[in-house]
């Protein structure tokens, strides 16, 4: 989450001599999405005054998913400013590829285990006693019977296959 917050604050403006009771809200908004301000790798302003009686400061700001990497390594460069007052704020963020082993659990259709898994399941759901069904829990126990029931006949009738996946991270 990065861009002008058009906040003056001491927490990251050295030079700003006040503490904004705003940026309290600001942080909790950001912790909310696990993110936390990050550190610029250089301490100039991001904001430029057009005139000289007002000083430049720093109001765009950078929160990144706590813990991570690149926390604290973000770049400001005020040379790219061109018709802006404000400079940019840069970050290079790592994108590894990552291999991930999943099993799929299938059943072909018209294979010849499917009519046995149909047949196995028909008869598994036959038996769930649904007669007594009146509240909420007798609800969820007929559910949790049905799930297990699934999970029991795939078990006796899938076969495992293994996919190599390819993903960015």
């Amino acid at each position: 989450m990065t861009g002008d917050f058009n906040i003056c604050d001491n927490l990251w403006d050295s030079l700003f001599p006040h503490y904004s009771s705003i940026s309290d809200n600001l942080f909790i908004i950001a912790d909310s999405f696990n993110l936390e301000l990050s550190n610029p790798t250089d301490q100039v302003p991001t904001q430029y005054s057009d005139n000289e009686h007002d000083s430049n400061s720093v109001i765009d700001l950078m929160f990144l998913h706590s813990g991570s990497s690149e926390l604290d390594n973000h770049s400001i460069y005020s040379n790219w400013r061109l018709s802006s007052n404000h400079a940019s704020l840069t970050i290079i963020i790592s994108i590894t590829e990552e291999h991930t082993i999943s099993s799929k659990h299938s059943i072909i259709k018209d294979s010849e285990e499917e009519p046995t898994f149909i047949k196995d399941l028909t008869n598994s759901i036959r038996n769930i006693n649904t007669s007594n069904i009146s509240d909420i829990a007798s609800i969820n126990r007929a559910a949790n019977k049905f799930a297990s029931m699934v999970e029991v006949t795939w078990g006796k009738n899938l076969k495992v296959v293994n996919i190599t996946r390819h993903s960015k991270s």
